[in-house]
């Protein structure tokens, strides 16, 4: 066991030195992207690279405050925590400052703040605070929906701010759930969720076969009997019964297809959805002469996922504000709309292609300089990278980034204590869905949701709010092996 004064040297220096270096890259990316042609002063305070370096500098002095904390007062007081942050989004709703449609940021006359940057690592702490008391599991539901109700709450108070990008990084909490025991059919209904929304959207126009029926819809309503077969298999151990699911639901389906294409068209979605019928009747009879609680989930799996699809559109086009819609559209490949929803990813594209292998050099890029890609120096700020380093650069970002997920794992793993373990998997969860999605949107691979990448993008309260998540765990990492008196 190790003593008090050991602290400073159990600290993870390894972290901090990336956690510096991504600092000295994001500025420099910054810099890029906020260079106009004809200034003579980086470093001026009238420049946004000027201001990015006061960023930098109060985050390093906020991390070093927060490593010289007593690291049980994270604990202690994260419901408090929690609790004022809420607040705090609570009272955001109703500020009079509304910038780009959005009413997340407080406005304190030359400082602005966003609530939604520090409401993350107060989640995190409450999340493994509750998660840290005794004889909680994830195995049973009522524990299950307290730390899923932690972690909604601030999402839905984010929303009535209207800003759902920022509200959709706190699913990334669910990657922690999934670590400490929840279920794998959670993660893998959302998955089925999410192929049920592409395939059936991205389809719902297209013809089969010269047939009356939609590929969408066709696709969509084979994968539910497949996916409910396959779940009886796994879950229920009855492969009797998944087989006979899932070989009726093919036989009958090909059948179907090969009499509308050579006899009568007709449109088979209609005997998918009485095959479907069928197949819940037929899972509700098996549960009557085998009463698992399996079957029943497998059944509310089957009837969500006919539910979800067949709302989707109607959510789409009716509830969906017209901006996500489109930028949904573009994502599929519905609409193009260049020179609207789509102009921000084509202008990005156009600029990391331009950058080629090497790229054009610091403060050289033509598109990030003309100012051709919106938002370049916050959402696509990963366009600057390309442009100016190339893909050499970009890949050395992206292989920093992957320095400090993978560390961050290793340092969770070796937590003693539950709380510092799942407050570890929070800060992970978080960095990791900031960086598939950012440059996933900056590259078109994901929706344009507007979320910051991590040290990179321009602004104070996001580059606060990273530091906070990062350096609370390095702190409570440096105290794993103490002796409490």
């Amino acid at each position: 066991m190790q003593k008090e004064k050991s602290v400073i040297r159990s600290i993870d220096w390894c972290t901090i030195i990336i956690y510096l270096a991504l600092l000295v890259f994001g500025w420099v990316s910054v810099c890029g992207a906020s260079y106009s042609y004809g200034e003579t002063d980086i470093f001026s305070l009238d420049t946004r690279s000027g201001m990015q370096i006061i960023w930098i500098g109060t985050s390093i002095v906020l991390a070093t405050c927060l490593l010289l904390l007593d690291d049980r007062l994270y604990d202690t007081f994260a419901f408090a925590i929690y609790a004022a942050l809420l607040l705090l989004l609570f009272a955001t709703i109703f500020n009079p400052h509304e910038i780009k449609g959005s009413r997340s940021w407080l406005v304190l006359g030359p400082l602005r703040l966003q609530p939604a940057e520090f409401a993350k690592f107060a989640t995190a702490l409450a999340v493994a605070k509750l998660m840290s008391t005794y004889k909680f599991t994830l195995s049973k539901w009522q524990n299950l929906a307290k730390a899923i109700a932690v972690i909604v709450t601030p999402m839905l108070l984010i929303i009535m701010q209207k800003e759902t990008g920022s509200a959709l990084v706190y699913s990334a909490f669910f990657l922690m759930l999934y670590r400490e025991g929840m279920t794998g059919s959670f993660l893998f209904t959302a998955v089925a969720m999410v192929v049920y929304f592409v395939v059936g959207i991205r389809y719902q126009d297209t013809l089969l076969f010269d047939t009356p029926t939609t590929v969408g819809p066709f696709i969509v309503m084979l994968l539910v009997q497949i996916f409910t077969a396959g779940l009886i298999e796994v879950y229920c151990k009855a492969r009797q019964e998944a087989l006979i699911i899932g070989g009726t639901s093919l036989t009958v389906t090909i059948l179907a297809l090969l009499f509308s294409v050579y006899v009568i068209p007709f449109n088979i979605v209609w005997i998918q959805i009485i095959l479907t019928v069928v197949m819940m009747g037929y899972i509700v009879w098996i549960w009557t002469g085998k009463p698992m609680k399996e079957y029943l989930l497998i059944l509310l799996f089957a009837i969500g996922s006919v539910a979800f699809f067949f709302s989707a559109s109607y959510v789409l086009n009716n509830v969906m504000q017209p901006h996500q819609r489109v930028r949904i559209n573009v994502l599929l490949g519905l609409e193009e709309d260049l020179a609207g929803a789509g102009y921000n990813v084509h202008q990005s594209e156009i600029a990391i292609g331009s950058g080629g292998i090497y790229g054009k050099g610091f403060l050289n890029g033509t598109q990030t300089k003309l100012k051709f890609v919106p938002e370049q120096d916050t959402d696509f700020i990963f366009c600057t990278v390309g442009e100016e380093e190339g893909f050499f650069g970009s890949a050395g970002v992206l292989v920093l980034f992957l320095a400090l997920i993978l560390r961050l794992i290793h340092v969770a793993e070796r937590q003693i204590h539950t709380f510092g373990r799942v407050y570890g998997y929070c800060v992970l969860s978080i960095f990791l869905f900031h960086l598939f999605i950012n440059v996933g949107m900056v590259l078109g691979l994901t929706p344009v949701i507007g979320i910051p990448l991590p040290f990179f993008s321009y602004g104070g309260s996001s580059l606060w709010g990273f530091t906070l998540l990062l350096f609370i765990f390095l702190r409570i990492d440096a105290s794993r092996n103490l002796l409490r008196k």
